[in-house]
């Protein structure tokens, strides 16, 4: 490998984890306004597989239009290799993590599936002292999801989806059903419901019970067993971290004035029901932050919100990590490693 290049996961076509390549790349060239991470891990999320695939969930106009090879990932913990001239807030050596350029990146800008990556300062935020880098990479999406859902918005760009602001709910007091409780923002959502003071409803399948009681969750529904729509009322938020054209069946479970966020809203149509149930259905599309990373620090370095591994695979072997994905069940995050 030349000095100028680096090891990265690179696909030439859309398709499955076959397309997934580890060969050599040029490292990126730093920009003002940058900093350049050499990378200890990277998380994966449903947008890397969503790329890969070439968003074919997407309608045809929305798909973004993508230049081969492409780079794939967003969330990254590393070390700080070199800063632009107009960077003041990092320093080489610097622990570090992020959530990188989404949805800005969404056609492949975003590169974290390297040894390398630039990344805009305002997106970087000092990694969590008390927990490894594998922990650190698994949290920004997922977590950052969680927390502009529930707690913190954190911007003014409109939801092409709705028409209103999406507003996050007062959470004390309240009982919040979470569905796909046990997977990415599933388990970071149980946590910060628990830590505003909600009463929690986990629903996953059983082999998660024991992790989400541990969690903080009140109930758990083994929905491998039970209907949860069928059972459960009066609920005065749903997170329904799987979303799509099913999410709508969560309507009968809330009361009135109740709110069904889906972290997933493409192929809902059931937003005349809700309203005459007097329901609000509202989403958000996640943005990276630095300023929300370096908030959630505190609350992942003092354990208060824990980062769950479900596996961790090494830079190479990307392609059996993105088949793991496809079995599902996933309890919490798979992560690269990066030697």
């Amino acid at each position: 490998m030349e000095a100028n290049t680096m090891k990265a996961i690179r696909q030439h076509e859309f398709g499955g984890p076959e397309v997934l390549h580890y060969e050599d790349a040029p490292i990126p060239e730093l920009k003002s306004g940058e900093v350049l991470v050499h990378v200890h891990a990277v998380g994966i999320n449903p947008p890397d597989l969503y790329l890969r695939d070439g968003y074919k969930m997407l309608p045809p106009e929305w798909q973004p239009k993508v230049s081969f090879p492409i780079i794939l990932g967003t969330d990254i913990s590393g070390v700080v290799k070199a800063v632009a001239d107009d960077v003041r807030n990092f320093t080489v050596g610097d622990e570090v993590y992020a959530m990188v350029r989404f949805p800005e990146g969404l056609a492949g800008d975003s590169r974290a599936y390297a040894e390398y990556v630039n990344v805009p300062a305002s997106e970087l935020a000092i990694k969590p002292n008390n927990i490894s880098h594998v922990h650190a990479a698994g949290a920004p999406m997922s977590l950052l999801t969680a927390w502009q859902f529930m707690i913190e918005l954190g911007h003014n760009h409109p939801n092409p989806l709705q028409a209103n602001k999406h507003e996050p709910v007062q959470l004390e007091g309240k009982t919040v059903l979470i569905n796909g409780a046990a997977g990415g923002v599933g388990h970071f959502a149980v946590q910060l419901a628990k830590w505003k003071g909600a009463r929690v409803i986990a629903v996953a399948s059983g082999k998660h019970e024991a992790l989400l009681y541990d969690l903080g969750a009140d109930e758990f529904i083994d929905y491998t067993k039970t209907t949860p729509e069928d059972v459960i009322r009066d609920i005065d938020l749903v997170i329904d971290t799987i979303g799509g054209e099913k999410t709508g069946r969560f309507l009968r479970t809330l009361k009135q004035g109740g709110s069904l966020f889906p972290i997933f809203p493409l192929g809902f149509s059931g937003t005349e029901e809700a309203e005459k149930l007097g329901v609000k259905i509202s989403s958000v599309q996640v943005r990276s932050s630095g300023i929300q990373l370096t908030k959630l620090r505190d609350l992942l370095d003092d354990g208060t919100i824990r980062v769950v591994i479900d596996s961790t695979y090494p830079l190479f072997d990307a392609k059996k990590a993105h088949e793991r994905v496809t079995l599902g069940h996933i309890q919490g995050k798979i992560v690269l490693t990066v030697s």
